[in-house]
């Protein structure tokens, strides 16, 4: 037997009190974390990685390189650009990411891993 939304709104409708609404929502949330959690257990560090098109600022758009260590909460990574990216936000010269010109890999911090997609190679 197949659950569709209906069923699920018609049984949240149904319930007495906003305890209870709360209970539903707290286990709406966890499952949602649970799925979060599995659609990027493999960004991990040493991993390639490109930065995704909804990455703010977009100048860090679509750059690639090794993912690093994940924060506490595994919901950001630091990103380490390879030499090809590193040059991107230099030549832009961006305010905020300023890149000296005798780097050749520049780590960004705390990037969000919903922004990271894996590549080979």
């Amino acid at each position: 037997m197949s659950i569709t939304f209906e069923d699920v709104s018609g049984f949240i409708a149904q319930l007495p009190d906003a305890v209870s609404v709360a209970q539903v929502q707290e286990a709406a949330a966890q499952r949602l974390r649970e799925l979060d959690k599995a659609a990027y257990d493999g960004v991990i560090p040493g991993r390639r990685a490109r930065t995704t098109d909804t990455l703010s600022p977009a100048v860090l758009r679509g750059l690639t390189g090794t993912v690093q260590e994940r924060n506490r909460t595994g919901t950001r990574a630091g990103f380490l650009l390879d030499e090809a990216s590193t040059d991107r936000p230099r030549a832009l010269s961006h305010r905020r990411y300023r890149v000296p010109q005798t780097t050749t890999r520049y780590r960004l911090s705390s990037i969000p891993i919903s922004c990271l997609e894996l590549i080979e190679g």
